[in-house]
C-alpha cells in the first residue's frame, strides 16, 4: 500500500503491513492465508485431541493398574486366613505397603465386608469407613470408577476377596490419585507442543512454498481477474469461428472448443480419449500423431474439408507440452472466397474501365472502349447508341422525344455472327414498356432477367427479337449514359448463351456505376470534339489559305491538327521586294482555341514586320519584343509576371511566352538564303544531287524570353536546290525522339524526281503516327534562280548629267525585253529615285532592273537617310517626285542593307488603260523637282 502521495510506506511494521495486504488481494496470498489457517486449525485440533487421549489413557492405565493390583492382591494365597486373625491389621499392613510400592499405585486398602479398612497407605484412615459405594464389590463384582471425595480423588478399583468355599470375606481397594494421573499427562505437554510447533511450521512452510509456486503461475493476479479471465478464456475459446484442439505429449486429447467439436463431429467425452480413438480419418490422425508442423493443410471431415494447422505448444520447464491443431472450414471460406472473388473481379474490371475508357478524347472511339472493356468480362455483347448531336460534339437535345432515335456508335461481342444491328444504324425506341425505353424514362438501368418474358422488347422489333432469342440472347440490362444531367446516349449489356446465368440485381448496380464512368468519359470527348473542331476552324481560318504563286520557289505545304487537340502551329510564304521570298514556319507551345488565337496573332505580326524588309534576325527582335509587351498588357505586369503568368487557368489570359519561330529569305537573284531561328528546329537542305543536310544554326531563344539578340546564318543555295521546313511534331512524339524523327527525314528526302506535292505526301506517310500528339506543319519549297537576262544593272556616277543616261539605258532594256507600254512610266520613276540618290544620298548608286511578273525598279545608294511621301505646296518647288513615284508604281518601299538603303517600285509589265495626257511630260524637266 502507498501513502497520501502514493510513496512507499517507512517503518519494516507498515512495509511489511503493505506487503500482506497486496498478496493477501492475489490469488496465492489467499490461497496461503487459507493453507496457513488450516494448518493452525487442524495442529490445534490434534493438540487438543492428543491432550485429551492421553488424559483418557492415564486414566486408563490407572483403572489397569489399580484393578490389576487389587486383583493381585485379593487372590494372594493366605488373605481370608489373615482377615480371620485377631489383628489383620499387623499382618496385613506390611503385606499391602509392599504391594502397593512394586505395583506403582498410590494406596492398596483391605477391608471389611462393610468399608472398614483394615490397611491403607495412610495409616489415620485404618479403622475408618471407606466412603463410596462398596455394595458391587460385596455382591462379588469387582469394578473399577473414579471417585471423588475424601480422602482424595483417585481412580480405585475394588476387588472382593473369596475364601475357599467363595463367599465374600473381605474386600481390597487399590488406587492411584487423580493428582498424579494429571501430573502423567502435564509431563507429555511439553513434547506435544513441540510436536505442535513442528507442524505449524512445516505446514505453514509448504503452504509458502505452494503459494509462491501458484504467485509465479497466476502472475499475482487476484481472483475477481483470474474469474474474468477464465470467462474471456471460455467466451473467446467457444465463441471463436475456427476449431481449436490441444493435444498432450501422450497423444490424448487435453481440450477442444465448440467449433473443432462441431467440424470434427466429437463426442461429449471426448477429452482424455487417445487421437486414434477420436474417429478422424487416416491422414489428421497421422498428423497430430507424427507433431510435425503443417499450415493450411487439406483435410477431410466427413463431408467437409479442413484446412488445418498443427504447431507444437510452448514448452513447459523445459519439457514438450503437446500441439495445437486449428481448424478451418475451407468448404465455407470457398463460398465467401467466391463471392470476394466476383467482388474483386468487379472493382478490377472498374479499374479497368477508368483506365481504358476516355483514352483519346473521341466520341465514338470512347463508346467502343466501353464495349471492349465490358466483354466478355460483364456482358457477352455490349452494344452503345448515341444521339446524333453527341457524335457531332453538340450539346444533347432535352426537348420531348428527342430520346426515341439513337445511332448505334460501338458494339463488341464474344463472337462476330450475332444478330443485332451493326454500327452506324440507327435504333429506334418505340415502346414504352421496351428495357431500353423504359431505361430512358426512368433515368436508371433496366433489369430484363428473362429476354423471353420481355414483351415491351419482343413488340418492338418482332422479326429482330425472334431472331435474337433463337440465337440464344436471354439477358439485357439497359443503361442511359448521362452527364450533367443530360442524357448523351444508351448501354445495352447482353448475356447470351455463353453464359447462362442471367443478369441480377448486383449486375444492375454494377453496370450502372459502369455506365457513369463512361458517361463522363463520353460527354468530355463530345465537349472536346466542340472545343476541336471550333479549334480547327480557328486555325484553318487564320492559316494561308492559297499560297502565292512566285517565281522564286515552288511551293508546297501541309497542315495537320493534334488528335488531342488543336495546337498553335503555322507556316507562311510571304513575297518580299525585289522578287525574293520569306518562308516562316512557327510553334506555340500549348493546344486549344488560345493556342490558335496566339498562332494568329503571331502570324499577323510576322505579315507586319516583313512589310519593313528587315533581317530575319532583326524581324525576330522585333518579334520577341512585340510578344514580351503583349504578354505584359495581357497579365498586367512587368516582364517578370508576364512569364509568371504561363500556365495560368481560369478567365486570365495565359502569356504567348514559349513560341519558337524560324524565318528564312530567299533571293532568286543572287541565290543567297539567309535565316534566323529563335528556339525553332532547323529547316532540311536537299541539294540538286539528292544530298540530305541539317544547317547548323545558332541556338536562339523562343520567343517572348528576350533578352538575348538573334543571329542570322547566311549563305548560297544551288540552283534547284529544295528547302523543307517543318515543326517538331513531324520528327517527334512519345515513341520516338528527336534525333530518330531527323534520321527519318533524312531517308524520306533523299529519294529524287519528286514534286513538292509528292514529297509533302511521302513524308507525312513515313514519319506520321496514327494519333499524332502534337500538330504537324511541314513546308516544302524548291528554289528557282532569276535568269541573267531577266536582270539589268547599271553603276550610276555621282553627277546629274547621268541620270539622262540611266534613263535611256533603262528605257533601251525594256525594248529588248518587249515592254514599251511601261517604258515612259519606268524612265518616269527611274528618273526621280535616280535623281533623289545622287542628289540626297551617298556613293555608290546603283540601278537595277528585275524582269519577274512584274517589273521592279531598284536605285540603291551608300546613305540611310529615309524618304518620305508628303504633299508638297502650290508655291513648293520640289517635294512632287515620290508623289509621282507612288502614284504610277503598284507598290513602292525601301529596305535598308548593311552599306546603305534601296528605294524599290513595282510596275505590271503591261501599261494600265489611262485617259490620254493633254500633252507629254518633259521628263528632263522632272530631274530638277525635288522630294
Amino acid at each position: 500500500m502507498t501513502g497520501r502521495f502514493r510513496r512507499q510506506p517507512t517503518g519494516w511494521g507498515p512495509r511489511l503491513w503493505a506487503r500482506l495486504s497486496l498478496g493477501v488481494r492475489s490469488v496465492a496470498g489467499q490461497v496461503f492465508a487459507l493453507q496457513a489457517v488450516i494448518v493452525l486449525l487442524l495442529i490445534a485440533a490434534a493438540a487438543a485431541a492428543l491432550v485429551l487421549q492421553s488424559r483418557y489413557d492415564s486414566q486408563r492405565d490407572a483403572r489397569n493398574r489399580s484393578l490389576a493390583a487389587a486383583e493381585s492382591f485379593a487372590h494372594a494365597p493366605g488373605l481370608p486366613a489373615a482377615l480371620r486373625a485377631p489383628d489383620p491389621t499387623a499382618v496385613l499392613q506390611p503385606l499391602a505397603d509392599a504391594a502397593r510400592r512394586a505395583s506403582g499405585v498410590d494406596f492398596i486398602a483391605v477391608m471389611s465386608t462393610d468399608g472398614v479398612r483394615y490397611t491403607d497407605s495412610r495409616p489415620e484412615l485404618i479403622g475408618r469407613r471407606a466412603t463410596g459405594d462398596l455394595s458391587r464389590a460385596v455382591a462379588g463384582e469387582s469394578f473399577t470408577e473414579t471417585f471423588t471425595g475424601e480422602p482424595s480423588d483417585a481412580v480405585r478399583a475394588v476387588v472382593p476377596v473369596r475364601d475357599a468355599r467363595g463367599d465374600v470375606v473381605g474386600l481390597v481397594g487399590t488406587g492411584i490419585e487423580v493428582a498424579n494421573v494429571s501430573d502423567m499427562v502435564e509431563g507429555q505437554l511439553p513434547l506435544l507442543v513441540g510436536a505442535a510447533a513442528g507442524a505449524l511450521l512445516l505446514g505453514t512452510g509448504g503452504a509458502f512454498l505452494v503459494s509462491r509456486r501458484l504467485r509465479r503461475q497466476t502472475h499475482g493476479l487476484r481472483a475477481d481477474e483470474m474469474a474474468r479471465m477464465n470467462e474471456h478464456h471460455e467466451a473467446v475459446l467457444h465463441a471463436v469461428r475456427e476449431g481449436v484442439l490441444i493435444i498432450g505429449t501422450d497423444h490424448r486429447l487435453v481440450l477442444a472448443n465448440d467449433e473443432a467439436r462441431r467440424l470434427l463431429g466429437l463426442a461429449p467425452d471426448a477429452e482424455g480419449r487417445h487421437v486414434a480413438a477420436l474417429g478422424l480419418d487416416a491422414g489428421t490422425t497421422e498428423l497430430l500423431v507424427s507433431g510435425r508442423i503443417a499450415t493450411d493443410e487439406v483435410h477431410l471431415a466427413g463431408d467437409r474439408l479442413l484446412a488445418v494447422n498443427v504447431r507444437p505448444a510452448k514448452p513447459y520447464g523445459g519439457q514438450p507440452s503437446g500441439t495445437v491443431m486449428t481448424l478451418r472450414d475451407s468448404t465455407e471460406l470457398a463460398a465467401l472466397s467466391g463471392r470476394a472473388e466476383v467482388a474483386r473481379e468487379r472493382l478490377q474490371l472498374l479499374y479497368d474501365a477508368g483506365v481504358r475508357i476516355g483514352t483519346t478524347l473521341d466520341v465514338v472511339r470512347t463508346a467502343e472502349e466501353l464495349s471492349e472493356v465490358a466483354v466478355p468480362r460483364f456482358a457477352d455483347f455490349v452494344t452503345v447508341e448515341l444521339l446524333e448531336p453527341v457524335l457531332r460534339g453538340d450539346e444533347p437535345s432535352s426537348a420531348a422525344g428527342a430520346y426515341t432515335e439513337m445511332r448505334r456508335a460501338a458494339m463488341s461481342g464474344v463472337r462476330t455472327d450475332q444478330p443485332l444491328q451493326p454500327v452506324g444504324d440507327i435504333i429506334r425506341f418505340i415502346v414504352p414498356t421496351a428495357p431500353m425505353a423504359a431505361a430512358l424514362n426512368a433515368g436508371e438501368a433496366v433489369l430484363a432477367p428473362d429476354l423471353n418474358a420481355a414483351m415491351g422488347w419482343r413488340a418492338q422489333d418482332s422479326q429482330g427479337t425472334r431472331e435474337a432469342l433463337d440465337y440464344g440472347l436471354h439477358s439485357l440490362i439497359s443503361v442511359p449514359l448521362q452527364a450533367r444531367g443530360a442524357v448523351l446516349g444508351m448501354a445495352n449489356f447482353w448475356r447470351a448463351a455463353d453464359t447462362p446465368e442471367a443478369f441480377d440485381e448486383e449486375d444492375r448496380s454494377f453496370a450502372m456505376e459502369l455506365a457513369a464512368r463512361a458517361a463522363v468519359s463520353i460527354d468530355n470527348a463530345r465537349r472536346f470534339t466542340r472545343e476541336h473542331a471550333t479549334a480547327v476552324a480557328l486555325q484553318r481560318s487564320l492559316l494561308p489559305r492559297v499560297l502565292p504563286d512566285l517565281t522564286a520557289v515552288d511551293v508546297a505545304f501541309r497542315y495537320l491538327p493534334a488528335k488531342a487537340g488543336v495546337g498553335g502551329d503555322w507556316f507562311d510564304v510571304i513575297p518580299l521586294p525585289g522578287a525574293r521570298v520569306a518562308l516562316v514556319v512557327g510553334d506555340v507551345v500549348g493546344h486549344g482555341v488560345h493556342a490558335a488565337a496566339t498562332m494568329g496573332r503571331l502570324r499577323t505580326a510576322v505579315h507586319n514586320f516583313s512589310t519593313l524588309d528587315l533581317p530575319p534576325d532583326e524581324l525576330l527582335g522585333h518579334l520577341d519584343e512585340l510578344i514580351s509587351r503583349i504578354d505584359q498588357s495581357d497579365t498586367g505586369g512587368d516582364g517578370a509576371e508576364g512569364e509568371d503568368a504561363v500556365g495560368k487557368t481560369g478567365d486570365e489570359p495565359a502569356a504567348i511566352t514559349g513560341a519558337t519561330c524560324l524565318y528564312a529569305v530567299y533571293d532568286p537573284v543572287s541565290g543567297r538564303c539567309v535565316m534566323a531561328s529563335a528556339g525553332h528546329p532547323g529547316p532540311a537542305l536537299i541539294r540538286p544531287d539528292g544530298d540530305v543536310e541539317f544547317p547548323e544554326l545558332p541556338a536562339g531563344l523562343p520567343l517572348g524570353v528576350g533578352g538575348m539578340p538573334f543571329e542570322a546564318t547566311g549563305f548560297r543555295l544551288p540552283e534547284g536546290s529544295r528547302l523543307v521546313l517543318f515543326t517538331d511534331g513531324l520528327v517527334e512524339d512519345r515513341r520516338r525522339d528527336f534525333d530518330t524523327g531527323l534520321g527519318l527525314l533524312r531517308d524520306t528526302l533523299s529519294r529524287p524526281g519528286r514534286s513538292p506535292e509528292q514529297a509533302c505526301a511521302d513524308v507525312l506517310a513515313a514519319l506520321l503516327s496514327p494519333v499524332p500528339g502534337d500538330d504537324i506543319a511541314l513546308l516544302i519549297a524548291d528554289t528557282r534562280r532569276l535568269d541573267a537576262d531577266r536582270i539589268a544593272e547599271w553603276e550610276v556616277p555621282g553627277e546629274a548629267a547621268a541620270v539622262s543616261r540611266v534613263r535611256n539605258a533603262g528605257a533601251a532594256q525594256l525594248a529588248a525585253w518587249g515592254l514599251e507600254d511601261v517604258s515612259f512610266t519606268t524612265e518616269l520613276i527611274l528618273s526621280e529615285l535616280v535623281t533623289n540618290a545622287i542628289r540626297y544620298g551617298s556613293a555608290p548608286v546603283r540601278v537595277r532592273l528585275l524582269r519577274d511578273r512584274t517589273l521592279i525598279c531598284e536605285v540603291s545608294d551608300g546613305s540611310s537617310t529615309s524618304p518620305h511621301l508628303r504633299y508638297a505646296a502650290t508655291t513648293d518647288e520640289g517635294g512632287r517626285g515620290l508623289f509621282l513615284v507612288a502614284q504610277y508604281a503598284d507598290r513602292w518601299g525601301v529596305r535598308y542593307t548593311d552599306r546603305g538603303k534601296v528605294i524599290w517600285a513595282e510596275l505590271p509589265l503591261t501599261a494600265r488603260a489611262e485617259p490620254p495626257a493633254p500633252a507629254p511630260l518633259d521628263l528632263d524637266a522632272l530631274e530638277d523637282l525635288a522630294w
